[in-house]
């Protein structure tokens, strides 16, 4: 049995969004949809019964407009409305435990914004162990109408590819009948440590090919699983935040990897991963994945590039 979407729900447009995207979501797995709202952002302090009966009503009212939505849009999804106190951040990783996915809203924060408006939701990427989608309140239809052509992308990390990143892509690419385009950044080594013949435009080229190659291989065992999926491979030289938000910028959903520390550390989201939560503007999925360094890896990577100046992802 599917465990049912979650979505996380505080009355304001972003989780309205999600409540859509998690209806749609629940629907084309044959799932439940659960939507849950979290009363208060820090540890409950003794109220009165007047305070607590005010959170209650302000609950139904919240989760009520939030199945309205819902309804509206998917009406035989099967909804279950429910209530839990904050910490929300702390609250809504443990409804992640429960879930596939949990569904969050997202206001992004651009470049320039502080991280006051996504700290509930770097929060709770950065502690859940199951995927976290978060949603913008213009993306809910996941920026397609009708039937939806437009691509799922994955980034993908050659070196350390992650089963648990790729398998939510294919199975998203499945579900909505869309091609998945896989994208890999990778960095030229230093011009200083190169000779004559590898440090122009025919070098690049070169190891833009044998990355290329390199990603085929990955795939290749994910194509033989999914063939009605249509993959697109693509590779870029540059930051791999940038090369994944530019293939993402007319997406229909966006798959990334969280890595887990192997030993207990403050929660914390990567760099790729974090630049996603505040710039992306379609759907994004965070995949957590735990890493060792004994992960499965190519025998050699492309030649004149040493592995220390590697940068991939998903390394979240």
């Amino acid at each position: 049995m599917e465990s049912p979407v979650v979505v996380g729900v505080d009355g304001s447009a972003e989780s309205l969004a999600a409540a859509e995207w998690g209806a749609r979501e629940a629907a084309r797995r044959g799932a439940g949809l659960r939507l849950l709202h979290v009363a208060g952002r820090r540890p409950r302090q003794a109220g009165t019964d007047t305070t607590r009966t005010a959170d209650h009503r302000l609950a139904l009212r919240v989760l009520r407009r939030a199945a309205e939505r819902v309804h509206a849009v998917q009406p035989d999804v099967r909804v279950r409305e429910t209530q839990a106190e904050g910490p929300a951040a702390a609250a809504l990783a443990q409804a992640a435990e429960e879930a596939d996915p949990l569904v969050l809203g997202s206001r992004g924060l651009g470049r320039v914004a502080g991280l006051l408006a996504g700290s509930v939701s770097l929060g709770v990427v950065a502690r859940a162990t199951r995927p976290v989608v978060l949603v913008r309140a213009d993306a809910a239809g996941e920026g397609t109408g009708g039937d939806g052509r437009r691509d799922v992308v994955v980034g993908v990390d050659v070196i350390e590819p992650c089963d648990e990143v790729l398998a939510y892509a294919f199975e998203a690419a499945r579900r909505r009948r869309a091609r998945l385009r896989a994208v890999h950044a990778w960095r030229a080594p230093d011009r200083l440590t190169l000779g004559a013949t590898d440090a122009g435009p025919a070098g690049d080229q070169e190891r833009a090919g044998e990355w290329l190659r390199f990603l085929t291989a990955v795939l290749q065992v994910w194509r033989d699983k999914y063939p009605d999926v249509e993959v697109l491979e693509t590779v870029a030289e540059g930051k791999p935040a940038d090369a994944l938000l530019k293939a993402a910028s007319d997406a229909r959903l966006l798959v990334v990897g969280h890595r887990i520390p192997g030993r207990p550390s403050l929660p914390r989201t990567g760099p790729v991963t974090h630049a996603m939560i505040q710039q992306a503007r379609c759907p994004l999925v965070v995949v957590p994945h735990r890493w060792t360094p004994e992960a499965r890896r190519p025998s050699k990577i492309p030649p004149g590039v040493p592995r220390a100046t590697v940068r991939t992802y998903p390394r979240g």
